[in-house]
C-alpha cells in the first residue's frame, strides 16, 4: 500500500491501475484453482501445502513452505522497517525525512529506530503474536481495516484540496521512456503489484475457521474488491500530492518539513502516520500466523499440531520475532525487497504453484480452457519476473 505511488511514479497512472485490476483477476482466478482442489483428493488436503504435497509429492509441499517463509518473513521486516520510518525517521538519496519521535523530542539514542522499534515490539507485537489461533485476531484485523480505510480517505481528501489549491504535482498518465533501460525499469514495479496480492497462505488457515467454508470465495472477492479500491485510491493521491517525490515509503514524504510540501499541516501527518504505523502493527500477527506455521512443517514435518506444543510454539515464536527485528534494523529501503520477493517467492505463491496445480491434474478435474489460463498465468509470471530481475541486476552492476 505505502509503495503503490511509487509505482505510480515509475509506470505512470494509466498502466498501474490497469495492473492492479489484471493482478486482483489473477488471485481471484488462482484462489479459486487452489479452493477446487482442496477436497478433491481422498485424502482432502486442508492447506496449500498438503494440494502441493499431493500434485508434486514432499518435494511440492517443501518448496512451497520455502517460499511462503521468504515472502512473510519479507513481508514482516518490511513491516517493521516503515514503523521504524514513522517513529525514527529515514535517508534516502541524501534527504533526510525525521521520525515522529525526533520531531517531537529530539535526536536521542531513545529515539532511535533500534530502540523505538524494540519497545513496539515487545509492548505492541509480542501479546498478539502469542494468540494461537487465527480467528483470535479477528477484531484487530477489523481494526487494521477500518485504519486503512482512514488513511485512504485522510490522503484522499489531502489530494482534493491540493488540486482545488492547484498545489498538486502533475501526473503522468503514462511511463516516461528515455532509454532501453527505461523500459526495463517498468518491470521493477510489477512485483510491488504481485506482492500487494499475495494472499494464498492464509486462505486455507482462514477458511478452516469460518462456520460455513463455502464462505471463502466470497470473502476473497470482497476482499480482492476492497483492496484494490484502497491500492488505487492511494496511489493517485500520493502520486498526485508529491509526484515525481514520492519515495518508495510514502509515509517519509509525509514529515513536517519538505517532503509534505509544506502545505500539510504537522498534526494531519502525524495522524496519518501513525494511523498507518498502527495498522501495520495490527497486521504483524496475521502475517506471522503463516509464517510459524510454515516454519514449523519445515523443521518439524512429523511432529504433532504447533498449538499443542508450548515449547516449539514459544521457542519458534520468539526465534522469528527476533530475525526480523534485527533484519528491520539492518535493511534501510523496502523497494529493494519488494522487487525481490516479488520477483520469485511472491510470483511462485500467487500465480505459479496455482497453475501448475491445474496443469498437473491428479484429481482430473480441470477444464481445457482452465489449463489454458493456468499456461498463461505461469507464461506470464515468469517472464514479467525474469526481466524485473535482470533489470534489477543490470541497475546493481551499472552503477
Amino acid at each position: 500500500m505505502m509503495s503503490i505511488p511509487a509505482t505510480m511514479k515509475v509506470l505512470g497512472v494509466g498502466p498501474a491501475l490497469c495492473l492492479i485490476v489484471a493482478v486482483a483477476f489473477l488471485s481471484d482466478v488462482s484462489v479459486e484453482f487452489l479452493m477446487r482442489y482442496t477436497e478433491c483428493g481422498p485424502s482432502k488436503s486442508y492447506s496449500y501445502a498438503g494440494i502441493m504435497r499431493e500434485s508434486f509429492g514432499r518435494l511440492g509441499s517443501v518448496g512451497l513452505q520455502v517460499c511462503v517463509v521468504v515472502t512473510n518473513m519479507g513481508g514482516l521486516i518490511v513491516y517493521l522497517i516503515i514503523i521504524g520510518d514513522v517513529l525514527s525517521g529515514s535517508r534516502s538519496e541524501g534527504t533526510v525525512h525525521l521520525g515522529i519521535l525526533q520531531e517531537c523530542f529530539g535526536d536521542h539514542w531513545w529515539t532511535g529506530r533500534a530502540f523505538s522499534l524494540l519497545l513496539t515490539v515487545l509492548i505492541f507485537m509480542l501479546p498478539l503474536l502469542l494468540l494461537k489461533r487465527v480467528d483470535s485476531l479477528r477484531f484487530t484485523s477489523a481494526v487494521s481495516v477500518l485504519l486503512a480505510v482512514i488513511f485512504v480517505v485522510i490522503t484522499s481528501a489531502m489530494a482534493i484540496i491540493a488540486l482545488s489549491e492547484g498545489k498538486t504535482k502533475s501526473p503522468r498518465l503514462l511511463p516516461h521512456l528515455m532509454k532501453q533501460s527505461s523500459a526495463l525499469d517498468l518491470f521493477t514495479a510489477i512485483p510491488v503489484i504481485v506482492t500487494a496480492f499475495t494472499f494464498h497462505f492464509n486462505v486455507h488457515p482462514i477458511r478452516a475457521e469460518l462456520s460455513n467454508s463455502s464462505d471463502m470465495t466470497s470473502a476473497v472477492r470482497l476482499s480482492l474488491i476492497l483492496c484494490s479500491a484502497i491500492y488505487a485510491a492511494v496511489g493517485l493521491a500520493g502520486y498526485l500530492l508529491f509526484g515525481d517525490a514520492t519515495m518508495a515509503d510514502i509515509l517519509s514524504n509525509f514529515d513536517r518539513g519538505g517532503g509534505s510540501g509544506g502545505y500539510i499541516g504537522p498534526f494531519i501527518t502525524d495522524t496519518v502516520r501513525l494511523s498507518y504505523a498502527l495498522h501495520l502493527i495490527l497486521v504483524f500477527p496475521l502475517i506471522n500466523f503463516s509464517l510459524r506455521i510454515n516454519v514449523d512443517g519445515l523443521l518439524f514435518p512429523k511432529a504433532q499440531l504447533l498449538g499443542s506444543s508450548p515449547v516449539r510454539f514459544y521457542s519458534i515464536t520468539g526465534l522469528l520475532l527476533g530475525f526480523t527485528y534485527l533484519a528491520a534494523i539492518a535493511i534501510p529501503n523496502i523497494w529493494a525487497l519488494f522487487q525481490f520477493f516479488g520477483s520469485t517467492s511472491a510470483v511462485c505463491l500467487s500465480l505459479i504453484f496455482p497453475g501448475v496445480i491445474v496443469l498437473r491434474d491428479v484429481h482430473g478435474v480441470s477444464k481445457r480452457r482452465d489449463k489454458i489460463l493456468a499456461a498463461s498465468m505461469i507464461s506470464l509470471a515468469v517472464i514479467t519476473s525474469t526481466i524485473a530481475i535482470t533489470s534489477n541486476v543490470i541497475s546493481l552492476f551499472g552503477k
